[in-house]
């Protein structure tokens, strides 16, 4: 027993002599694997020519070893010991390569390839280092908001999940937070998950804002280790509510205060330049030294004129702090006299005038039926053309809206005005007959035969423009006749006769009615007209030896009249006539 006990001594005697050479040898080697990665263990020995089998192990806290696989050389079989923590987790190659799946936590310790001869044991020793990368950090339980020169909790940074653990740094505008007495205060503490022994990593941040971090983000960031060396991950950004005091109060006019005017609704609204905005104010109305309670908004309806003056509003807790407006209540008066519809005789003198009252210089426009004028309408002696509607009308330019306008409806009436004239055609075969007529409301004309009273219907009129008018016949007469027209109106009734000769007897024309438009052209034919007037006295003396001739023979010819103008009995009153004016 005792010989075969030895040699059994002296190979344990080598192993541990061997293991102790080898690790002094080769030193550590460490293996980097992510949580829940495959660790890939090589062993470090070169396989030697005589070996029996290869087996790994770990070594536990206290240094007492723990077998989990072996491969036999000869066999080619593997087995894996009764180890829970590493069922089915395990993988042994046929060059004693050990994976381990699902990399745990717990798997970070120190394992051993062992590669054993009959005559030695080779030992290769390997660290295992496994990392999880952490959750990316979040800020949560964020203040709601801040309060300006008050230290107080803004949020807290978590970050889970990690191993080994991390550490949390916080940022203003993308600036490192170092801790400050009284303004940054930050608290870090961690906590390992005793199942996973992974690490949850939180921060709080307490700050004393101020009126410079309104809009600036927060953010925070996680810094760990990983299987390729350090690492970090940001969060994402917090932008805070910042509260602070109202400092100054400014108050607003609805619409424009420029373009205010009568009748308009005035809005005053009062705003603090706080956060949150103030709710409630006074306003102060003109010549009121108490204010009134609101909200940030008074409206004032149907103002007048003598609302013009300075508004003012304030904190309702701090009336020191008050803004003031002046306000001006545009107005426009216009009274024009006379106005409305108004009846003149015609060469009347009618004063018209148009009186504004503003607040600021108006623009006066006269319009005569739609037709602006140049001037004001003034009126010493009446005319027909003077009639119409005439329009008076004011305007403040900068006041949107504000205009005014009167309008004076001016109608000229006259008595009818009668002038009569005749004209031989120049074939001297008719005689056109015009009966001039001015008056208002438009006269009526009635063409009738002195004698027999016989009314013609042939006549012709022109259009009726500023009273004035005509109406024409045309006639042949083979004897001398008159006509008489006669316009009536309303006012009056107005008659007036026309000798006419026989178209045999030659006489003077009288020349039409002069349109004004035409009198500068009978002015520069001043000078024709002279000469025609010594041709024309001449003419009448020989008219008149004519005329005793035809007078004479008159008594026994027989008289005709054109048809237009009557029947026989008519042509015998008119003979009768003719021997009244021959006695």
């Amino acid at each position: 027993m005792a010989s075969k006990a030895a040699p059994s001594c002296r190979l344990v005697f080598c192993l541990l002599i061997s293991a102790a050479v080898l690790r002094a040898g080769l030193g550590w080697y460490t293996v980097n694997s992510a949580y829940g990665d495959t660790i890939i263990m090589p062993c470090r020995v070169d396989v030697p020519q005589n070996l029996m089998f290869g087996k790994w192990k770990y070594e536990k806290p206290d240094g007492s070893p723990v077998f989990i696989a072996f491969r036999s050389s000869t066999k080619k079989s593997v087995q894996y010991d009764d180890v829970p923590e590493y069922k089915d987790r395990l993988s042994l190659s046929e060059n004693y390569t050990l994976s381990i799946s699902n990399a745990r936590i717990s798997d970070e310790k120190r394992f051993v390839c062992m590669l054993v001869t009959e005559d030695d044991v080779f030992e290769a020793p390997t660290a295992v280092k496994v990392f999880k990368q952490p959750s990316k950090p979040e800020i949560v339980s964020k203040a709601p908001f801040l309060e300006t020169d008050q230290l107080k909790k803004l949020g807290e940074c978590i970050s889970k999940d990690s191993y080994p653990d991390g550490n949390i740094t916080w940022y203003r505008n993308g600036k490192v937070l170092q801790p400050l007495e009284g303004a940054v205060v930050i608290i870090f503490r961690k906590q390992m998950d005793p199942v996973t022994q992974l690490y949850t990593m939180t921060s709080s941040l307490e700050y004393k804002t101020s009126k410079a971090d309104i809009q600036m983000p927060f953010t925070c960031s996680v810094t760990y280790y990983g299987p390729s060396g350090q690492k970090t991950v940001y969060s994402e950004q917090a932008v805070f509510d910042i509260y602070y005091p109202t400092e100054q109060v400014t108050i607003q006019v609805l619409p424009s205060k420029n373009a205010i005017k009568e009748g308009d609704n005035i809005t005053l609204k009062c705003l603090g330049n706080g956060n949150p905005p103030p709710e409630e104010f006074l306003f102060y109305l003109p010549g009121q030294p108490e204010g009134i309670r609101s909200s940030n908004t008074y409206t004032l309806t149907d103002v007048k004129r003598n609302a013009t003056g300075d508004y003012k509003c304030s904190l309702v807790d701090k009336k020191s702090m008050i803004a003031s407006a002046a306000i001006t209540v545009h107005y426009l008066d216009l009274s024009l006299n006379p106005s409305g519809e108004v009846t003149k005789q015609i060469g009347d003198a009618l004063p018209v005038s148009c009186t504004i009252s503003a607040s600021r210089n108006a623009t006066v426009v006269w319009m005569k039926d739609n037709i602006k004028l140049r001037s004001s309408p003034s009126f010493s002696s009446l005319h027909y053309q003077d009639a119409g509607n005439y329009v008076c009308e004011t305007a403040l330019q900068e006041v949107e809206g504000l205009k005014k306008r009167e309008s004076l409806t001016l109608i000229v009436e006259g008595k009818p005005q009668i002038k009569m004239t005749k004209k031989t055609d120049p074939s001297g075969l008719s005689k056109t007959i015009i009966c001039h007529v001015e008056g208002f409301p438009k006269p009526a004309i009635q063409w009738t035969i002195t004698g027999s009273g016989s009314v013609i219907n042939q006549a012709k009129e022109s259009p009726y423009i500023n009273g004035r008018y005509y109406s024409k016949i045309i006639i042949s007469p083979e004897e001398n006749v008159t006509l008489t027209c006669t316009a009536e109106n309303q006012l009056e009734r107005t008659v007036n006769s026309l000798n006419v000769s026989a178209i045999s007897i030659p006489e003077h024309d009288e020349a039409d009615e002069i349109s004004d438009e035409n009198k500068e052209k009978v002015n520069d034919q001043a000078k024709l007209i002279v000469g025609i007037v010594v041709g024309l006295l001449l003419a009448a003396l020989v008219a008149g030896v004519v005329y005793w001739l035809y007078m004479k023979k008159s008594k026994t010819a027989s008289k005709h009249v054109n048809k237009d103008l009557g029947n026989m009995e008519e042509n015998k009153k008119l003979e009768e006539n003719s021997h009244k004016t021959e006695a």
